[in-house]
């Protein structure tokens, strides 16, 4: 087994895939309501101050709009972690969760506890510099709130955002239970000569799997070992990722296009690196062809190398995402109807989608895995030309 021989590039790989994305998470606000007050607000930064009063004017929305901001809310990434929220009798709302470390580059570090900007209504000095969050993004400001309407257009007006958002955290959850769960399985093969005890019976079939069916058709006998590692790492990161985002936590990690370019960025880089130079000559030069041709093709091929990740990264970003957004639909009709029939039938609907999409967490997992592979094969093929020409 692959997983037992190179535990410690399995646990790398899995690392270094979680922080590559943290960088680029998208952060936004968590909060399950939102009033025309904010809507104004981001807004009236980008106008005279004549228009702050209106900007001020509190106006509750209407259900259907409540609801629309609450599924655009939930497939967001957020700097705290709300479990729930409800509405006081003040008129307040109340949340239940944790918040999540601020880190900050923006003339030196910065480091805050998300709780300071009191859910996006708050500005936090820090060090001499004032800070505020509107819908997620981390702003400079003055000491009353005002931002500079040309960095709500350049990011290079805001602050460098390092922080260890809600999805950010969940990679870093999901990347421990992994090296937990695994290097727990090599123990239980070392122990119990190569027969493995409890959970890992469970996962022993599915490793199996993924060499038997996805690596060695794929990459071939020869080759597929140095791959192992990263595809067991990304096809069980990737799916335990989906399984949570099926839970009450509220996280959307793999249905958030940063994330998922990251990893497919992860997989373009092994595949360049790792590339023999019959992978290069069949791009650049491609034997069989027509000189002439062959300076027309390159490009095209080269262009080919770049839409491989592209595709990788669209694929499992719009899959998770359309599921969420269709499911999330389906439930917010359950209170649209409010009544038996109506109800009870979203909420049947409701139901069998929560089973499909367990079955599309997996799928995606296992397409991801196998692309994977069939990239990795492309590039550490070796071709014999003189039998083919």
């Amino acid at each position: 087994m692959a997983i037992t021989k190179k535990p410690v590039s399995l646990i790398l790989s899995a690392i270094f895939g979680l922080f590559a994305s943290a960088v680029l998470a998208n952060p936004t606000t968590d909060s399950t309501k939102v009033t025309s007050h904010e809507k104004h607000e981001t807004h009236a930064v980008a106008h005279d101050s004549t228009h702050a009063a209106a900007a001020h004017e509190e106006k509750e929305l209407t259900p259907a709009e409540e609801r629309k901001e609450f599924i655009q809310h939930h497939l967001l990434d957020s700097h705290d972690f709300t479990l729930f929220s409800y509405d006081k009798e003040s008129g307040h709302e109340k949340h239940f969760g944790f918040s999540l470390p601020v880190i900050l580059w923006e003339d030196g570090l910065h480091i805050f506890s998300s709780a300071k900007f009191e859910h996006e209504t708050a500005v936090v000095e820090s060090n001499g510099k004032y800070f505020k969050i509107e819908h997620g993004l981390i702003y400079n400001s003055d000491k009353d709130g005002h931002i500079d309407h040309e960095a709500h257009l350049n990011p290079l007006k805001r602050p460098l955002d390092l922080s260890i958002t809600k999805n950010v955290l969940m990679m870093i959850i999901v990347g421990f239970l992994m090296i937990l769960l695994f290097t727990g399985l090599a123990k239980s093969y070392k122990k119990h000569g190569s027969v493995p005890k409890g959970i890992g019976r469970f996962f022993e079939p599915i490793i199996v799997y993924i060499r038997d069916e996805i690596a060695i058709p794929n990459i071939g006998e020869k080759n597929y070992r140095k791959y192992m590692p990263f595809l067991l790492t990304i096809f069980f990161f990737v799916w335990f990722l989906n399984m949570f985002g099926l839970t009450p936590l509220g996280v959307n990690v793999t249905g958030n296009i940063a994330v998922t370019a990251a990893l497919a960025i992860l997989v373009y880089l092994i595949t360049t690196l790792t590339a023999k130079k019959d992978y290069w000559l069949h791009i650049l030069w491609m034997p069989g062809v027509p000189t002439w041709m062959k300076p027309i093709l390159a490009p095209i091929e080269l262009l080919g190398t770049i839409i491989k990740p592209f595709s990788l990264t669209i694929r499992l970003y719009a899959n998770i995402l359309a599921g969420h957004v269709v499911l999330m639909s389906i439930i917010a009709l359950m209170y649209t109807f409010n009544n038996v029939v109506g109800s009870g039938l979203s909420f049947f609907l409701a139901f069998v989608l929560s089973l499909l999409e367990i079955l599309v967490a997996l799928l995606q997992a296992y397409v991801f895995t196998m692309l994977s592979a069939l990239y990795f094969g492309a590039a550490s093929e070796e071709h014999h030309h003189d039998d083919h020409h």
